[in-house]
């Protein structure tokens, strides 16, 4: 079981999504569209689990099935879809065993990569709601240390009420 560990905001978080995105462009090659740093990691000054987010948008999601030139190389273990239809979904750890990475892989146009993007930029956007965020997360962690689906269930009606808000407003400027 991991400990569920939240921690103050790290500069060097975004120079270890950069290395590491530069080190799987290659291995996507033609298929890669774009890179993007998502989760917590991503948005300034919040508390959160010290694991980059990385979402990458592909041409054909097909091919990442393709074991050659794979993440793999990288040290990345394949999850396939793990829950959520249309991605590849990838974890890393070092050698002590603590996880450092997630890449969440989509083909160009799903709609999972837009609400990813939608929720960074808003947060990043809206600082305070940010922190009011970064405190909800210091709370279950410090609640659920050693229960990581306890966490995620107490975060996720809160991302949900965001989600669904950024969803009207994107339906209201469509109007």
């Amino acid at each position: 079981m991991r400990k569920v560990e939240v921690v103050p905001p790290d500069p060097k978080w975004r120079s270890r999504f950069e290395q590491e995105a530069q080190a799987i462009a290659p291995h996507l090659a033609s298929n890669l569209v774009a890179i993007h740093h998502i989760g917590s990691t991503s948005i300034p000054g919040i508390y959160a689990k010290p694991i980059i987010d990385i979402l990458i948008e592909v041409q054909d999601i097909h091919r990442v099935d393709q074991p050659a030139g794979g993440l793999q190389s990288l040290g990345y273990e394949a999850m396939g879809e793990f829950g959520i239809p249309g991605r590849r979904y990838f974890r890393k750890d070092n050698e002590q065993g603590d996880r450092t990475h997630h890449v969440h892989i989509f083909q160009v146009g799903d709609p999972e990569i837009k609400r990813h993007l939608d929720f960074r930029d808003y947060l990043r956007s809206q600082p305070e709601i940010a922190q009011t965020y970064s405190e909800l997360k210091r709370r279950l962690a410090a609640a659920h240390p050693h229960d990581i689906e306890a966490y995620m269930d107490g975060k996720d009606p809160w991302i949900r009420a965001i989600n669904e808000q950024l969803a009207t407003e994107d339906f209201l400027r469509g109007l």
